[in-house]
């Protein structure tokens, strides 16, 4: 078994950099662990942390000795969202027009995991908000550790839904729960996301990881890569296509709603620790109703 540490600064797998911000284990059961790392943050998506889960999944991918890649996180969280130090940024470069939504998702959305050719469970431990929830819902299979906080908490930052979300989390709760989800931005725990099929199993934590390793070793031992491999492209295959401009469209409308006044509001008021004061919509009549406000 070995344990590397992905570093955010280079393109280089780093053997000693404890600090790191993602993780990468390779065990002798062809199980490959990633594990995100800024644990202070809450693993917010931020400082680092996509470029090196991008390397994580891509070393993984071409290893032919990983079969079956575990996703998880360090600390309380699987991961708490957008790093609000990083939104707090944007929020100040709205004054000047200048908002590049790929500087909070990074190189790739969080689709792209669904390209993968090995089965990647999610062994969600405990916070899985914003970003989180949606890299989580497109791993292929996930576990929660009993007691996790789950959120889409778009809405209540001013945000819209982000990055695909709105085309995978109807495709895995069903449409009323997803707009319930999505128009509330209400924290749920992990006992209601099993209720919800949003997550396959609930376990104690101190069992979480044990679970998942074990569902995943059990994949790896009996199974054939190949089958695996062609089993996702039928599922996903031509399904896909729709996410990959979900996501586009999502990228374009993140844009503008963080340059209205609803984004600079929901993130003072989290700073501020009260509840936002939204401004109302304006009245429009049937004929200039559009999807987007």
């Amino acid at each position: 078994m070995s344990i590397q540490s992905v570093a955010d600064t280079s393109g280089e797998v780093d053997l000693a950099g404890a600090s790191d911000v993602v993780r990468y284990e390779v065990r002798d059961s062809g199980v490959a662990v990633v594990t995100l790392n800024r644990p202070e943050r809450m693993n917010a998506w931020g400082g680092g942390l996509a470029a090196g889960f991008y390397r994580a999944l891509d070393a993984a991918e071409a290893d032919p000795a990983v079969r079956v890649i575990v996703l998880t996180g360090s600390g309380r969280a699987f991961c708490a969202g957008a790093d609000m130090g990083d939104l707090s940024s944007m929020e100040s470069a709205t004054t000047d027009g200048d908002t590049d939504v790929s500087e909070l998702v990074g190189e790739r959305h969080p689709h792209f995991v669904t390209s993968l050719r090995k089965p990647l469970i999610a062994a969600i431990n405990g916070a899985c908000a914003g970003i989180g929830l949606t890299q989580a819902l497109m791993c292929d299979v996930r576990f929660a550790a009993a007691g996790a906080k789950f959120t889409t908490s778009f809405a209540r930052r001013g945000l819209i839904a982000e990055y695909g979300i709105s085309w995978i989390l109807p495709r895995v709760v069903g449409w009323g729960t997803a707009l319930d989800l999505l128009l509330s931005g209400r924290v749920f725990l992990a006992e209601e996301a099993f209720e919800l099929g949003m997550v396959n199993d609930v376990v104690p934590p101190e069992e979480l990881m044990p679970r998942a390793l074990a569902y995943a070793e059990d994949i790896a031992a009996n199974c054939s890569p190949s089958a695996l491999a062609v089993i996702k492209e039928q599922l996903y295959g031509d399904a896909m296509s729709g996410v990959v401009e979900t996501s586009a469209r999502a990228e374009q409308l993140m844009h503008e709603s963080m340059r209205r006044p609803d984004f600079i509001e929901g993130i003072t008021a989290f700073f501020e620790k009260r509840s936002p004061d939204f401004p109302p919509l304006g009245a429009v009549s049937v004929n200039e109703r559009t999807t987007a406000p």
